[in-house]
This record gives C-alpha cells, sequence and structure tokens, in this order.
C-alpha cells in the first residue's frame, strides 16, 4: 500500500460561489494553499495527494506550477475529487460536463484516480427511483474515467442518498463503478467499514482512511476505527493500492498528518513505493 494525503484540511471544505448560478462551475474548494499543504503533506511522509477539482481546476492556465510543486515535493498526484447531485435530468448534462472536463485535466497530469461522491437528497425525501438514477449517471462517469485513462470510484457521503450500508447496497448493483469507502462517513452513516470493505472487497481500488469521535472527523488513532482489521482484509484481497488519509478540518493541518502519518507506521504492510 502507499500512502497519500488529501489537500482539504488546508483550509477547509467550501465550494465555488459560482456554483450557485452555473451548475458547470460548481466545483469542490478547499479554501487553502494548495503549495502549503503539498510542502506540509510531503514533510509529513507522504508521497502522494489528492485534491478538489476546484483546486486543481486553479491550475488550468499554470500547469507548470503544478508539475513544478510535485517535482519540488517529490509527490505523485494520485487523483481529483468531483461530485454531482446526479438525480436531477435537467442538470446532468452539465455535471458530466464539468467532470469531463476535470478528468481530462487530471489525466494530462498524471493523476491515476478520479473519485466522485453525490446523489443529492430531495427536499420532499428521496424516490427509490432516485438509486436507479444514480446508478446511471455512475456509469457514464465510469465511461469519462475509462476515457482519460483514470480509475472510476464511488465516495458514499453523509448528506447523500448513500449513507447508510443498507443505502450502499441499494446503489452498488446499479452501477459498474469502483467503491472508495471513506472509513469514517461509512460509521457516521450507521455502517461498520470493516464489513464495507470485507463485503465489497473485489471492487475497491482505492481507499480513504478517516477515524471518527463523538460525532467527530479526528486524525488517524484519536478515534475508534478498527484499521488493523481494515488493513488485514485489504491484504488479504491482494489490495495493493493507495490509501489516502482525509481530515475535512483541523486546527493545525500540518499536525493532524503528522498524527496520521506517525500512526500508520506502526502497520509493517504499508509499504512505500
Amino acid at each position: 500500500m502507499r500512502l497519500g494525503y488529501q489537500t482539504n484540511t488546508w483550509g477547509g471544505v467550501v465550494g465555488h460561489p459560482a456554483g450557485v448560478t452555473s451548475v458547470k462551475d460548481l466545483f469542490y474548494l478547499a479554501n487553502g494553499s494548495t503549495e502549503e499543504a503539498l510542502t506540509d503533506i510531503s514533510k509529513a511522509g507522504y508521497t502522494g495527494f489528492e485534491l478538489f477539482d476546484g483546486n486543481l481546476m486553479q491550475y488550468t492556465s499554470r500547469k507548470e506550477d503544478f508539475q513544478a510543486l510535485m517535482n519540488e515535493n517529490s509527490l505523485k498526484f494520485i487523483g481529483v475529487y468531483s461530485g454531482g447531485n446526479f438525480i436531477f435530468p435537467d442538470i446532468l448534462e452539465e455535471e458530466l460536463l464539468k467532470i469531463e472536463q476535470v478528468a481530462a485535466f487530471a489525466a494530462e497530469l498524471g493523476a491515476e484516480h478520479l473519485v466522485v461522491g453525490g446523489g443529492a437528497i430531495r427536499a420532499n425525501g428521496i424516490l427509490e427511483s432516485d438509486y436507479q438514477s444514480l446508478g446511471k449517471a455512475l456509469d457514464k462517469v465510469v465511461d469519462i474515467a475509462n476515457k482519460h485513462g483514470l480509475i472510476p470510484s464511488y465516495h458514499p457521503h453523509m448528506g447523500t442518498i448513500v449513507q447508510s450500508p443498507e443505502q450502499l447496497d441499494k446503489l452498488m448493483p446499479l452501477t459498474t463503478i469502483n467503491l472508495c469507502p471513506d472509513t469514517a462517513h461509512i460509521e457516521a452513516g450507521g455502517g461498520d467499514p470493516v464489513e464495507v470493505i470485507k463485503k465489497y472487497s473485489d471492487r475497491i481500488k482505492y481507499v480513504h482512511f478517516k477515524d471518527y469521535h463523538n460525532d467527530e472527523f479526528v486524525p488517524l488513532g484519536e478515534g475508534h476505527q478498527r484499521f488493523d482489521e481494515m488493513i488485514r482484509l485489504l491484504d488479504e484481497a491482494g489490495y495493493d493500492g493507495w490509501v489516502t488519509v482525509e481530515l475535512d478540518s483541523y486546527h493545525n493541518p500540518k499536525l493532524g498528518a503528522e498524527i496520521s502519518r506517525k500512526y500508520l507506521a506502526k502497520y509493517e504492510s504499508i509499504k512505500q513505493k
């Protein structure tokens, strides 16, 4: 396994304000310095990074700057995170055009993974047909990823129609996309990440580790997630990909990254490449 870190801790999770009136511009955004984040991630001992689509697209006219940052910090660009409502036909084309733009640029810069979250919860509640719509939309994301040589995965997330394990089980037969389990989001949704990894090990190509305690996301080792069992299951399944640590917010982003990296050092099966 190879270890990476998400840059969203530097500045916290927001959305691009242009998205309020323009779906095609509705990007995720970490409202901090990508340059600082990559420096801190490298110094903490990680070898790769993931970032939000909005932070990636800030470099469309500065591609050389992005490549220089990777080289200076000896980091690999693991992947980009994007998302959408995915269940509303009238805006789906705009959402997919946005994701295609992101995927094309990510691939140009050497990314391996395209990760998406989403599936909107309607104001009047979830319709069963929303899972069919989400599944079909995610298959179109798969087509986009394949076109650009990226590995597509779906990330269950609080605030979407795929929060609970029962909801995940509804979705997975309806799409061919891989699963990127975010261990803390799974627990926050009432699930057991160990059981989810066990059940869907053949569809896991990428993993997000995050700890959870008192209804808050915390650095690894400061919650009660059973990472030893998760790593054992991944090893048994022959998993040899990236594990990216994610922490949506923390008072000291660099310290949070260091705490999680120190915690992971005890697992001999994790070998940097």
